[in-house]
């Protein structure tokens, strides 16, 4: 069991760092140290984001919706695909080059693509997203149904356990703290997909909203934009984590109550 130290430590540690990090950042340009032309002081940044909620709320909400959504589309795609690749060999020697073809491509230099083939709407937008987002998962979805121990899978195949058997009480339980690690990667670059999207494709969203208030030099706005984006970012990944602590105390173990033979019931 962990100490209560230890707990207190890994919330206090990381809050009294980003308070001394923000206090920092408000004196330096309070003083004059830092010019408010480049960087726009914290509470400035907070007064302009609760003094346009009423403008910012409908590009907070495209934000957030496009996320959920990219995020959404690309788990169940990816767990897909990674679970197509590890039953199929002949489909993952043909299919997994070309996955690392395509994530070795730098993303950004597609955006236009993108536009062509969708033209300027959401599904441009989700699609672009996606494709950011997609490989991490689909790649450790498959690294993960391929960890499992050989000497379990001896045991599936010696009680004559059927491959869907094996598969869901063997395979998937040992592959999920890599498949989580997955879903937390691709949550990161949803929201990054989406970003880099709006600045292309969207005239609503939080990319929008910097976009714009970059080229007018409009830096508190700028700044209260990431700020959205931010708090975004960090309730979607903490709803990850939620997600894996659900999955973590379901499981109980690395597996889900051992492999039923034949005909018995599965716990």
């Amino acid at each position: 069991m962990r100490k209560p130290s230890s707990k207190a430590q890994r919330i206090l540690l990381p809050l009294l760092t980003c308070c001394s990090i923000v206090l920092l950042w408000q004196l330096s340009v309070s003083n004059g140290w830092i010019s408010s032309l480049s960087l726009a002081a914290p509470w400035e940044a907070v007064k302009v984001a609760v003094a346009s909620i009423d403008v910012m709320w409908p590009h907070i909400m495209a934000t957030a919706y496009a996320t959920v959504l990219t995020f959404a589309l690309s788990s169940i795609g990816g767990m897909l695909l990674g679970a197509l690749l590890m039953h199929g060999r002949i489909f993952r020697l043909a299919v997994y080059p070309s996955l690392v073809m395509f994530q070795l491509l730098p993303k950004i230099a597609l955006a236009p693509l993108f536009v062509v083939w969708f033209g300027v709407n959401l599904i441009s937008r989700l699609s672009f997203a996606g494709f950011i987002s997609f490989f991490p998962i689909v790649l450790a979805t498959l690294a993960g149904l391929r960890a499992t121990d050989p000497l379990v899978l001896k045991l599936c195949k010696s009680v004559r356990a059927s491959p869907a058997q094996i598969f869901w009480q063997v395979r998937l339980p040992y592959a999920v703290p890599l498949i989580m690690s997955g879903l937390k990667v691709g949550m990161t670059l949803s929201i990054t997909g989406v970003i880099v999207s709006e600045f292309v494709t969207a005239q609503s969203g939080l990319g929008y909203i910097i976009l714009f208030a970059s080229s007018n030099l409009q830096i508190d706005l700028l700044f209260a934009a990431l700020g959205w984006v931010s708090l975004i970012g960090l309730l979607s990944y903490g709803a990850v984590l939620l997600l894996e602590r659900l999955i973590q105390w379901r499981l109980g173990a690395p597996m889900t109550g051992g492999l039923s033979l034949p005909g018995e019931a599965v716990p």
